[in-house]
């Protein structure tokens, strides 16, 4: 795999398989679903008086980098990152790869 990076998107609880889907319609072989939890800005709610942690799906996805900007313009659509507390998408280069020797090439 050429320049590989890795695809991060923290999205709502209930929206992990709809990313894991955009991703791969995108060109992506797959990808790991983590569970987290945490706040932004436009998430602050309480109930009678206790602040609550949404719960949020992490996918995280390995592609070349020739395919990066549209599996994360797939991902915006499939996850509607364009509204306000939906989520985020961004990109971390990576360096070495293993374990996936199908899709691996050593140069």
């Amino acid at each position: 795999m050429l320049n590989p990076c890795v695809i991060v998107s923290i999205v709502r609880k209930g929206w992990g398989d709809t990313v894991l889907e955009a991703t791969m319609n995108a060109g992506a072989h797959g990808g790991t679903v983590m569970f987290g939890r945490g706040i932004g800005r436009n998430e602050q709610q309480k109930v009678f008086g206790i602040q609550i942690e949404p719960e949020k799906e992490i996918v995280l996805t390995l592609v070349p980098s020739d395919i990066r900007d549209a599996v994360v313009q797939e991902v915006v659509r499939a996850a509607e990152l364009t509204v306000p507390g939906h989520g985020l998408v961004f990109v971390v280069p990576v360096d070495k790869v293993a374990g996936i020797y199908h899709l691996v090439q050593e140069s």
